[in-house]
C-alpha cells in the first residue's frame, strides 16, 4: 500500500511511548496550596468548598506537615480575623492571624515556602480591598496600609508576598517599603491580572470578604479585556514585581498565553474557588471522573503557559502524581 496519509497514531500506541513524547509535564513542584487560617482552634469545613477547611493554628501545623510530606513546595496563607475595623488594623498587626499563621508554619516546616495574600478586604466591615471613604474605594490612601501589611508578613517570616487588592501603584509601594526595611530579597508575586469574576463566590464564604455594598468592578478588571491585562502586567513589572498571576484560570487561558509570550517573569495561574467547587459538585453527583478532570485542567493551564499552579486540588494532585 502506498503512503497516502500520515500515521499519527504510531506515537499513541503504548502508554510508555505516550509518556515519552508528552509535550507538557505536570510536576508536584508546580503547586502552591491555599490555606485559610483562623484564630479559632480546630478545623471547620467550608461548605461550598468540599475538602477545604478553616484551620486553627493547631490544625494548620498538622496541615503543613502533610503538605510537606506530599512534596508540595509552597502554600499561600489567607487570614480570617475576629475583629474588623475601618482601617483593617488586623491586616498589619504583629499578632494578626496571618502573622501568627506564618510563625506557626515556619516553626513546623521551616523550608516550606510561605506566600501570603496581601489585601484589606477580610479586615474591614465594608469588605473592600482598599480604604473606603463614603461609597468610594480610595486608591492612594490605601497604599500605605497595603505596604505595611506586606512588611508585617515578611517580618513574621513570609518568603513571598502576593498583593491581590488591585490598587494602582501597590507594587511600587510594597517594593519601596520592603527595600527600606532591608528586605530587598523578598519577591513579590503580583495578582497582576485579577478579573471581576463570578468564579469567586465560594471564596467569599471562606474568607468572609463579600462586599457590604456595590462590587469590585472599579478596581478588578473587566473579564472582556486582554490588552488591559498586558498593561496591568507591564506596570507591575516596571514597579518591581518578580512574578505575575492570572486569576481566575480556566476561562482565561488566552490571557495566560498572552502574558507568557510577552513577559519573561514566572507566571502563576490561580485555579479559584468556583472552578474548584464546580468540579467537586459534578464529581459528587457522579457526572465526571474527578481525578481525570483535575489532571486535564492542570495540564491545560501548564500548556497555556503557567509555571505555578495555585489550586485547592494541590494535595490531590500530589497524590495522583505519587
Amino acid at each position: 500500500m502506498s503512503k497516502t496519509f500520515d500515521r499519527h497514531r504510531r506515537l499513541r500506541s503504548h502508554a510508555k511511548l505516550r509518556d515519552m513524547v508528552r509535550e507538557t509535564q505536570l510536576n508536584v513542584t508546580d503547586l502552591m496550596y491555599p490555606v485559610f487560617a483562623t484564630h479559632d482552634a480546630g478545623r471547620d469545613p467550608i461548605t461550598s468548598m468540599p475538602g477545604v477547611d478553616h484551620l486553627g493554628l493547631d490544625e494548620l501545623r498538622r496541615e503543613v506537615l502533610e503538605v510537606a510530606e506530599l512534596g508540595i513546595p509552597s502554600i499561600m496563607i489567607f487570614g480570617i480575623p475576629t475583629v474588623k475595623d475601618e482601617i483593617s488594623s488586623e491586616a498589619y498587626a504583629e499578632e494578626g492571624i496571618v502573622q501568627q499563621a506564618i510563625r506557626a508554619v515556619k516553626s513546623e516546616v521551616p523550608d516550606l515556602l510561605v506566600a501570603t495574600d496581601v489585601c484589606l478586604c477580610q479586615y474591614n466591615p465594608a469588605g473592600h480591598c482598599g480604604l473606603v471613604h463614603g461609597d468610594e474605594i480610595v486608591n492612594d490612601a490605601s497604599l500605605e496600609l497595603i505596604a505595611a501589611t506586606a512588611l508585617s508578613h515578611v517580618v513574621a517570616g513570609a518568603d513571598i508576598v502576593a498583593p491581590s487588592d488591585m490598587m494602582d501603584g501597590r507594587i511600587a509601594a510594597i517594593r519601596q517599603k520592603l527595600d527600606d526595611a532591608g528586605h530587598v530579597h523578598t519577591p513579590i508575586l503580583s495578582y497582576a491580572v485579577k478579573y471581576a469574576s463570578a468564579f469567586y463566590g465560594p471564596f467569599r464564604e471562606a474568607a468572609d470578604s463579600a462586599p457590604a455594598f456595590g462590587d469590585r468592578r472599579t478596581y478588578q478588571m473587566d473579564p472582556a479585556n486582554i490588552r488591559e491585562a498586558l498593561r496591568e502586567a507591564r506596570s507591575d513589572i516596571a514597579e518591581g514585581a518578580d512574578m505575575l498571576m492570572v486569576k481566575p484560570a480556566l476561562a482565561y487561558m488566552d490571557v495566560i498565553r498572552a502574558l507568557k509570550e510577552e513577559f519573561d517573569a514566572p507566571l502563576a495561574a490561580y485555579n479559584v474557588s468556583g472552578e474548584y467547587a464546580m468540579v467537586k459538585a459534578a464529581a459528587q453527583n457522579g457526572w465526571i471522573d474527578e481525578r481525570a478532570v483535575v489532571m486535564e485542567m492542570m495540564t491545560g493551564l501548564k500548556r497555556a503557559g503557567a509555571d505555578i499552579l495555585i489550586t485547592y486540588f494541590a494535595k490531590d494532585i500530589a497524590r495522583y502524581l505519587g
